[in-house]
């Protein structure tokens, strides 16, 4: 039997997508170093994903946009990006992060604090937190002025004040409180 773990990062943020990863490892498969990725430092996340990626039988990381978070709200976008990475793996039963539900035909069952209780959930967990976080030090590059090499997006006293003074840059959170408000009118979302 396949069972994937599905995770998320990323509902948080002001700015940047939401990421969702699935993982399938080996049955019986034990590393008492995979936990929970937001107890881990970003260098043990590092070494931690590229050993994931060399046990797991299959895994997939999936991601939804901040206009597609704006569209359908944060809760729907992390369902959608969970349902985009469970659908890569080809599993028999998934093991998801939380307490809400996805939508596949495979069966499922959510779990809350599920990182802390099931391997496959916590490697989901790192390999989605390494790859949004480097996805982040690219929009740095991009977007210079907000600091998401280090903030990732997250709400910090300087990135709300980067906001105030630079205003969004199109990959903010529109629908979010400390965005919103310095939204342009003259831009849309298509």
């Amino acid at each position: 039997m396949f069972i994937a773990g599905i995770d998320e990062v990323g509902r948080g943020p002001l700015a940047g997508p939401v990421v969702a990863a699935a993982v399938i490892l080996p049955e019986g498969y034990e590393n008492p170093e995979i936990k929970d990725s937001k107890k881990l430092s970003p260098q043990k996340r590092d070494i931690l994903a590229k050993q994931i990626y060399k046990d797991a039988l299959r895994w997939a990381i999936a991601s939804v946009s901040p206009q597609d978070i704006d569209r359908f709200n944060i809760r729907e976008a992390t369902r959608i990006a969970m349902a985009k990475a469970a659908e890569q793996v080809s599993a028999d039963l998934l093991l998801i992060d939380g307490n809400v539900g996805i939508e596949s035909e495979v069966k499922q069952r959510t779990v809350i604090k599920g990182d802390t209780l099931y391997v496959q959930i916590s490697a989901a967990s790192i390999i989605a937190k390494v790859y949004r976080d480097n996805l982040m030090r690219r929009y740095d590059l991009k977007f210079p002025g907000y600091n998401f090499a280090q903030n990732a997006g997250y709400g910090t006293e300087a990135h709300l004040k980067a906001i105030r003074e630079l205003g969004p840059c199109p990959i903010h959170r529109s629908t979010f409180k400390g965005v919103r408000e310095f939204w342009p009118s003259a831009w849309t979302r298509e």
